[in-house]
């Protein structure tokens, strides 16, 4: 590969075109990334160990458990960040293949249209997996949960589960919302931004 190939490529796929956008990549990848990996696994990473229920049989704690989370939280947080990277690593890709320096992006108006297309999806998947997790979630975790077993169990039909270190998960929770609300905030900030700088306000990188 060329020098001038490589130096695209870093600067194109590694550092976004705006400020805005290179501290959200940073956010993003960091921040986000190892509160998720590091303190996700420390809260709900023995969940389904622990999770009990009345009668304390393992039959019953692995329905209900099934039943209480249909998916673990930190599968569908892990999907949720894969999926929001894609735009904008398709959009680096792209640049990178078309040899596309980083100050022409916001210099074109078809690459930068092109990237606020794409900053435009993550909006939308970041509200989407939003609106996805409070369907799944909710924005508190009880201590107890009243469990159906009845295409389990035949002597009753409703059972009592102990959620374990439920107020750690609620933090968790609250957290993970508030995570997505500020990358959305810096996605709007970022579109924000780019106007600004094509409108002559801010001075191109």
């Amino acid at each position: 590969m060329s020098p001038n190939y490589m130096r695209s490529f870093s600067e194109g796929c590694l550092r976004p075109p705006t400020v805005i956008g290179q501290f959200h990549t940073l956010f993003f990848g960091s921040v986000r990334m190892f509160f998720l990996g590091v303190l996700g696994f420390a809260v709900y990473g023995n969940e389904a160990l622990h999770f009990s229920c009345d009668p304390d049989k393992r039959e019953v704690n692995l329905f209900c458990y099934n039943q209480f989370r249909p998916i673990t939280p930190q599968v569908f947080w892990a999907l949720q960040l894969a999926i929001v990277l894609i735009p904008g690593a398709f959009f680096h890709l792209c640049a990178a293949c078309k040899n596309i320096a980083q100050e022409e992006i916001l210099q074109k108006s078809f690459y930068t249209g092109f990237y606020i297309f794409t900053v435009f999806l993550r909006i939308i998947l970041e509200v989407a997996a939003f609106w996805l997790q409070i369907q799944l979630f909710g924005f508190k975790v009880n201590a107890i949960y009243m469990c159906d077993v009845g295409a389990l169990e035949k002597k009753f039909n409703v059972t009592r589960c102990m959620v374990p270190e439920h107020f750690e998960k609620t933090i968790f929770l609250i957290a993970m919302y508030t995570f997505t609300v500020i990358t959305v905030v810096l996605c709007v900030a970022e579109i924000f931004e780019i106007s600004c700088r094509r409108l002559g306000f801010l001075k191109t990188q």
